[in-house]
Order: C-alpha cells, then sequence, then structure tokens
C-alpha cells in the first residue's frame, strides 16, 4: 500500500513524499526529506525507495502520510510517528517538538503516550488519528478547526479518546486536511472538521465540532471510505460510489457540478461503452485535486 500527500498550502509542502510497504511489511520511503518526513536521519530528497529503519518489533501492518509527517502501526499494535511537527503536537510525541526541535523527528519514534493497542491510523494535515483494536478513536494535534472531534479547539500532543462517540464501534477512519471520517460496523459514516468545502457531507459548508453521521448516507451500508485535502469518498456493499467536497479541479469524476459540492452525489463514470461492462467499486484513493478507483467487473 501507498500514500501520497496531498500538497496542502504552503510551497514547501508541495513536496511528494511516498510511503510504501512490501509484501513482507518493511516500510520505504521516498521523495521529499525536508523535515524528516522520509524517516532515514536525512533531510534530503530520495530518489528511489530506501528502507526505513525504526525501532520496532516484527512486520509493520499499517502506515499513513499527510506529506510532511508519517505514522507507522507495528504488528503488536504499537504506534510509530516522524516528520514535521510546528509545535501542534501532530507526532504526539511530547512537549518540545516544534520546528527548532527538529533533531529527533527524522527517526520513527514510538508514541508511547498511547497506551492501547491499534490497528490503523490516518495522518491529517495537521493532526494524527488511531484506531484501537477495540474500535475506538484517538486523536491528537492541531484542532483550530475542530479536526479532533471533541467539541472544542483545545489541541495538543497528548492522544485523547473521542469523548462523544464512546459508545460506537468503528472499523476504519480517513484523514483529509482539515476534517476526517469514520465508519461503523453498521455501515454509518461520520463526519467532522473543517466542512469549507462541502466535504463533511452534511448539505452545508459549516464546522463540525463533534463527529455527526451523514445522513445522506443512511440508506446505505457503506464498506470503505476515503478522503482527499478537502473532499471524500465512500463505496457501498452494492460496489457504488459517492464523492462530495471540493469540486474546482472535477476530482469528484461527476460532470456539472458546483465547485462546493455539500452532499454525496454518485459517482456514475463507467459505462458499457468504456468496455468494462457493469462493474463495482472496490476502493478509491483521494488526493488533493485528483482521484483514482479500483474496479470490478460484476
Amino acid at each position: 500500500m501507498s500514500k501520497l500527500g496531498w500538497g496542502l498550502m504552503a510551497e514547501e509542502e508541495r513536496k511528494v513524499v511516498v510511503e510504501s510497504m512490501t509484501a513482507h511489511n518493511v516500510a520505504s520511503s521516498r521523495g521529499y526529506g525536508g523535515f524528516g518526513a522520509l524517516g532515514h536521519s536525512v533531510y534530503h530528497r530520495e530518489l528511489l525507495p530506501r528502507l526505513v529503519k525504526g525501532s520496532w518489533n516484527g512486520p509493520i501492518s499499517h502506515i499513513a502520510t499527510s506529506g510532511t509527517h508519517t505514522a507507522a502501526i507495528a504488528r503488536s499494535g504499537e504506534l510509530y510517528t516522524w516528520g514535521r511537527d510546528e509545535g501542534d503536537g501532530r507526532l504526539g510525541l511530547g512537549p518540545g517538538r516544534g520546528p527548532n526541535e527538529a533533531g529527533g523527528l527524522s527517526i520513527p519514534s514510538e508514541v508511547k503516550a498511547l497506551t492501547v493497542p491499534v490497528s490503523a491510523v490516518s495522518c491529517g494535515g495537521f493532526f494524527t488519528m488511531a484506531l484501537t483494536e477495540e474500535g475506538k478513536l484517538w486523536n491528537w494535534g492541531a484542532n483550530s478547526n475542530y479536526e479532533l472531534g471533541r467539541g472544542d479547539k483545545v489541541g495538543g500532543w497528548k492522544p485523547q479518546e473521542v469523548p462523544s462517540v464512546e459508545d460506537i464501534r468503528f472499523i476504519q477512519i480517513a484523514s483529509g486536511g482539515y476534517h476526517s471520517l469514520a465508519l461503523t460496523d453498521e455501515g454509518k459514516v461520520f463526519s467532522w472538521g473543517h466542512g469549507g468545502h462541502g466535504q463533511l457531507g452534511h448539505s452545508s459548508t459549516q464546522i463540525r465540532s463533534i463527529p455527526m453521521t451523514i445522513e445522506a448516507l443512511a440508506d446505505e451500508k457503506v464498506v470503505y471510505i476515503a478522503c482527499g485535502g478537502s473532499s471524500s469518498a465512500a463505496i457501498t456493499d452494492k460496489g457504488k460510489l459517492y464523492m462530495w467536497g471540493n469540486a474546482k479541479d472535477c476530482q469528484l469524476g461527476a460532470p456539472g457540478l458546483p465547485e462546493v459540492q455539500s452532499s454525496p452525489v454518485e459517482v456514475n463514470f463507467l459505462t458499457e461503452d468504456d468496455g468494462l461492462g457493469t462493474h463495482n467499486v472496490l476502493s478509491v484513493a483521494v488526493g488533493a485535486s485528483h482521484a483514482l478507483c479500483l474496479v470490478s467487473r460484476s
């Protein structure tokens, strides 16, 4: 699996970082190495994939990156992070991890404040979210746009459980620049954070300070979710793809949409004329201004 950064805002964050996992469950990285993003104890560019050597024991089970910070989960459930932390706490490694103290950020470090085993992780623009083996949401980092879903704007480096959904079991998470999605074991999708491009799917551009169910998908059983920088996607058990959010660069794959698409729209982008016939969408990946899908014939 691999993840590409979205290229958020500043030019220095437009450099691409690619993190990938091999068939042997080891992590490799290449691309822009500024701020220690590659995890190699170097800050220059790497043209070819290079093994990320962390202190974890055994194989890596999951990785995620936002472009300037990265997270990896060891098979035993420990979380490791590395890369840029501008004092917002996105790495979860404690205080004193600002831009002038980057020496320890270029190698993977265990998030010891996260005391529960995790099964998945997502990296937002300036925050990080983890899914525990019990299906609970924990997050940390910047929170000026309610990215952490705690009902207030208090952020910080210390991982905390998202309080309003403690009784719900989640099975997948995804994070964009300033928003997140979470999928329950019943196929319902929750969203929160910045909604200025309609990326929350609530038929408005308002911020949501706590996780809220996307009612437009209430009649569907969703099995997969994804976030781009300011757009979102969901796949149903019937193989249908829905997308919403920023459509300025046609990244939602449906013609005639406004630049801000604030409710999910079904993407019918393949027809019999394309030579594939009827199909199901299996997976989707969303970047800043484009998206890719994996489909299968019915």
